[in-house]
């Protein structure tokens, strides 16, 4: 079956950096788009950035210029780089593959900015 797994959240400053780390199993990983997705308390799940089995990437506009997303894939993961980070980045970050209605989910990782 279809398993992703999420590691690398935590507590950091603001300005501070994490990066994000996604292993997927049971998909032909080369072959796939995977999205970053982040949700906050009482708010929406929004799309942070996605990486296209090519390597195209797509960012939110809020994270533009701070996160980087990209894959390996020898090792079936896709990353996620956030630098610069800030106090409205803190949420529930999860991968997904096959779209958010049909598509495949983490269990997600924390990410808390907080001085």
């Amino acid at each position: 079956q279809v398993q992703l797994v999420e590691s690398g959240g935590g507590l950091v400053q603001p300005g501070g950096s994490l990066r994000l780390s996604c292993a997927a199993s049971g998909i032909i990983f080369s072959i796939n788009a995977m999205s970053w997705y982040r949700q906050a308390p009482g708010k929406q799940r929004e799309l942070v950035a996605g990486i296209t089995s090519g390597g195209s990437t797509n960012y939110a506009d809020s994270v533009k210029g701070r996160f980087t997303v990209s894959r390996d894939n020898a090792k079936n993961t896709v990353y996620l780089q956030m630098n610069n980070l800030k106090p409205e980045d803190t949420a529930v970050y999860s991968c997904n593959v096959g779209g958010v209605r049909r598509g495949y989910w983490g269990q997600g990782t924390q990410v808390t900015v907080s001085s």
